[in-house]
């Protein structure tokens, strides 16, 4: 069986029902993988697709959204997003400079700024669902894939969660 969407265009499903799609899509000066993936193709619906092509289409506005979800957890000492900063900046120690973007004086302001959006998965059978829907995977590294914060949408595109990798 398959789904046909004009963003998507067919997606075949697998012989265990399950659709996946895959394409690099260049973001500013790099690339990022995004992943559409559900389980089940008779979970996923015209309106999920559709809401996963307007979040492709609308990255950089969903990128913007995410960082901000970032920097509103600095206050909290104990939230995952500083903790993951901390790290960072104690296993980078003196070549985080080398990593930052844009240098500001706030040195968490300015290492949400430099993180790297590695990829982009949408899971198509979450849609309208309490789980994510679309998870956003950033790093400082790119060749540090352990080291990452995942940033977890619905498919509303309401933050759910920032949550790191360890």
């Amino acid at each position: 069986m398959a789904i046909e969407h004009d963003f998507f265009g067919l997606l075949e499903s697998g012989p265990d029902g399950s659709i996946f799609w895959s394409e690099a899509l260049e973001f500013g000066d790099q690339y990022v993988t995004i992943d559409l993936t559900a389980p089940d193709q008779d979970d996923v619906s015209s309106d999920a697709l559709d809401v996963a092509a307007a979040m492709i289409r609308s990255l950089e506005s969903i990128d913007l959204t995410a960082r901000e979800a970032m920097i509103s957890e600095l206050s909290d000492r104990t939230s995952e997003v500083t903790e993951f900063l901390l790290q960072q900046q104690e296993d980078l120690a003196e070549t985080l400079h080398d990593v930052l973007i844009e240098m500001s004086g706030d040195v968490h302001i300015d290492m949400i700024r430099s993180l790297r959006l590695m990829s982009v998965t949408i899971l198509a059978d979450e849609h309208g669902g309490k789980d994510p829907f679309c998870v956003l995977e950033y790093a400082l590294d790119p060749d540090a894939m352990d080291d990452v914060l995942f940033v977890n949408l619905s498919s509303s595109g309401s933050i759910l969660s920032v949550t790191s990798a360890e």
